[in-house]
């Protein structure tokens, strides 16, 4: 439970890179001792969602520019290597639940909703590749996508580049609703390069970036 929830905080959102996580307050609002805190907090080090500070303090992990851009090739990779087994073992709900998911999509691009869209993109990537039924696969790629969750990169884009984006997402599901592995891994390669794009746009001195010296000196 502790877990659970400390993990739903960070990969929403709620508490940005760099955060504090007092390890006190969460104890007394989860009603336990430190321990189980302290080992909740040790797990998500291990998933590079927190880190843990010499001075003691445990903190939301934050990223450099580059390490950003390194999960992004990851998460790339990984899902490349899903999608076309995904788009011919496609059962009729999975496409059905992608479709619907688009919609949703579509919806936070109308409301230019960029919470929604931010979350509604990781779903819609999702649905493309679970049906590929590559289960450690796929728990690799969920792992990789949960150390990028705390930047929430759709968040800081422009509506123009969402939109943008979404229009790949477009050409995807049609490639994949048609099963043309071809076509679908064709336009997946021109939205991750677009993806590649965009995030290297994301400000890196407002605190949600860490400065890259900081990884050097590690």
């Amino acid at each position: 439970m502790i877990l659970g929830e400390l993990r739903r905080v960070i990969l929403d959102g709620a508490v940005p890179p760099c955060t504090v996580i007092p390890l006190r307050e969460v104890a007394v609002l989860f009603g336990v001792s430190h321990i189980p805190v302290r080992e909740a907090l040790k797990t998500l080090i291990g998933e590079g969602l927190v880190t843990h500070e010499p001075h003691g303090d445990y903190v939301v992990a934050q990223l450099t520019a580059a390490e950003l851009r390194e999960m992004y090739i990851v998460r790339e990779t990984l899902e490349n290597a899903a999608l076309a087994a995904a788009a011919i073992n496609a059962s009729a709900a999975d496409r059905a639940d992608l479709i619907a998911v688009n919609a949703l999509l579509e919806q936070a691009i109308r409301d230019d909703d960029p919470v929604a869209y931010h979350r509604r993109s990781r779903d819609f990537h999702a649905a493309l590749t679970r049906p590929s039924r590559l289960f450690r696969l796929l728990h690799m790629l969920e792992s990789a996508w949960n150390v990028t969750e705390p930047v929430q990169s759709m968040v800081h884009i422009g509506r123009g580049d969402r939109v943008r984006l979404h229009t790949d997402h477009a050409l995807m599901m049609d490639a994949f609703l048609a099963r043309d592995v071809d076509r679908l891994l064709l336009t997946a390669e021109r939205h991750h390069r677009r993806l590649e794009s965009v995030i290297a746009t994301l400000p890196t001195d407002t605190g949600l970036l860490a400065p890259e010296d900081i990884s050097a000196a590690q």
